[in-house]
């Protein structure tokens, strides 16, 4: 049940954090979104009916602050979303360092350090859900996005310690695996023979179901996850064969560069 749940949504401002936002303040939810955008966040917030406040994923003071604010004006926190990502793409070797370690804040950091404080904020109360956002390619690696995609992978598999060690707290830990999303991160990505191009909304209503049927991963489209154990049961060089006869390989390698312009132009200088 998602009435009356109070949800702290990252990177909520824009994409799948801003179709989660909407998906749940109509299911009842009491609903804060963060972003590192603030202004754009405060806007948001202003026209959904739910609070919104700038947010640094990668601060400690700034995601504590985030969730003690979510707390004070909407109650004790029942659900986390670490949906906050960037995915820049580009060939690894010539990827500059600052922006490798900025991808892994961003994508890894920040979901590590907001799980713990929502941890323990949960803990005493022996309630709570965490739902990261992941990704295909955090299940199965394609090139031009190398650390977007270790940082994906990582991702899944805190999902599952996690899950694991607090199996007996009535804490719930889940992930939810989008493959390609029509946002502004998905701009210009080449299409994959088979599988269909999902919405911002279709993430945002698989979170949901999350929430009221919790589980260890969910796919969007649920074909991904065929897709998935082809890759992972076929032998390599078969699946490999299989990648490029459906496009798989060049999704991330080949993307169309004006489409990302805008995208990528603000995802580098942050």
């Amino acid at each position: 049940m998602i009435t009356g749940k109070t949800v702290a949504i990252t990177g909520g401002a824009r994409g799948i954090g801003l179709a989660t936002a909407r998906t749940l303040l109509a299911a009842g939810a009491r609903v804060a979104i963060g972003d590192l955008d603030g202004e754009l966040a405060g806007k948001v917030a202003a026209e959904l009916g739910c609070v919104g406040m700038q947010l640094d994923v990668t601060d400690r003071s700034s995601f504590a602050h985030f969730l003690d604010e979510t707390e004070n004006q909407l109650g004790p926190l029942d659900v986390l979303v670490n949906n906050a990502g960037i995915m820049p793409l580009g060939s690894f070797a010539e990827e500059s360092d600052d922006l490798t370690r900025r991808i892994v804040d961003v994508n890894l950091h920040g979901v590590l350090l907001g799980s713990k404080l929502a941890i323990a904020r949960m803990l005493p109360r022996r309630s709570g859900h965490i739902i990261n956002v992941s990704s295909g390619v955090g299940r199965v690696a394609l090139p031009g996005a190398a650390t977007y995609s270790a940082t994906k992978y990582a991702v899944i598999g805190l999902t599952e310690a996690t899950r694991a060690e607090l199996a007996d707290t009535g804490i719930d830990v889940s992930c939810v695996i989008p493959m390609i999303v029509n946002t502004e991160l998905g701009a210009g990505l080449v299409r994959v023979r088979g599988a269909r191009t999902v919405q911002a909304a279709d993430v945002a209503a698989a979170i949901a179901k999350t929430i009221e049927k919790p589980r260890f991963d969910r796919w969007i489209p649920r074909s991904g996850r065929f897709l998935y154990l082809s890759a992972t049961l076929l032998p390599r060089r078969w699946a490999e064969a299989l990648g490029r006869a459906t496009g798989a390989a060049r999704v991330l390698a080949t993307p169309d560069q004006a489409a990302r312009g805008a995208y990528e132009k603000r995802v580098r200088q942050l």
